[in-house]
C-alpha cells in the first residue's frame, strides 16, 4: 500500500476521530469540574469541592462543567472551545507561570497541553459526531 493510499484511508477516519477527541477533551474538563465543584471524584490532594464563590477555582470549575458538557456533545463546540483555551492558558499564566518558566518545572503542563488541544477544536470543529454538524446538515 502506498504512502498516496494510507493518507487517503486515514483522511476518512479525520471527522470521526476528531469527534473522539473532542468527546475525551470535553470528559476531562467535566471531570475537573465536578472534582472543583462537587468533590466527585476527588483529585489528588483536593481537600474536597470549592467553597462556592473562591475566585478563581469555584469559577474555573462551574466553567469547566459547562464548557465539558458543551464539548461532550459537540453543541456550540468552536465557541466553547475558545473559552476553554483561554482558561486554561488563564489557569498557566495565573497560577503555574509564576512559580517557574518552564512548564516542565512549574507544574504546568497539563494547562498548556489543554490550551492547545482546546485551541486546535476552535479551528477544526467538533467532527462528524456532533450536535453541531445535526444542526448544521439541518440547515
Amino acid at each position: 500500500m502506498s504512502s498516496t493510499q494510507i493518507e487517503t484511508k486515514l483522511n476518512g477516519f479525520a471527522p470521526i476521530v476528531l469527534s473522539a477527541f473532542r468527546i475525551v477533551f470535553g470528559l476531562l474538563l467535566t471531570i475537573h469540574g465536578t472534582s472543583k465543584l462537587f468533590a466527585w471524584p476527588i483529585a489528588a490532594g483536593a481537600g474536597g469541592a470549592v467553597p462556592a464563590g473562591t475566585w478563581p477555582f469555584w469559577y474555573a470549575g462551574v466553567l469547566e462543567l459547562v464548557l465539558g458538557l458543551l464539548l461532550i456533545a459537540g453543541l456550540f463546540t468552536r465557541a466553547a472551545a475558545f473559552v476553554a483555551s483561554g482558561e486554561m492558558a488563564f489557569a498557566y499564566f495565573s497560577q503555574h507561570q509564576p512559580t517557574g518558566l518552564w512548564p516542565i518545572e512549574n507544574g504546568g503542563e497539563l494547562a498548556v497541553l489543554n490550551c492547545f488541544g482546546f485551541f486546535l477544536l476552535v479551528f477544526l470543529g467538533g467532527g462528524s459526531i456532533a450536535v453541531d454538524a445535526v444542526r448544521k446538515r439541518r440547515s
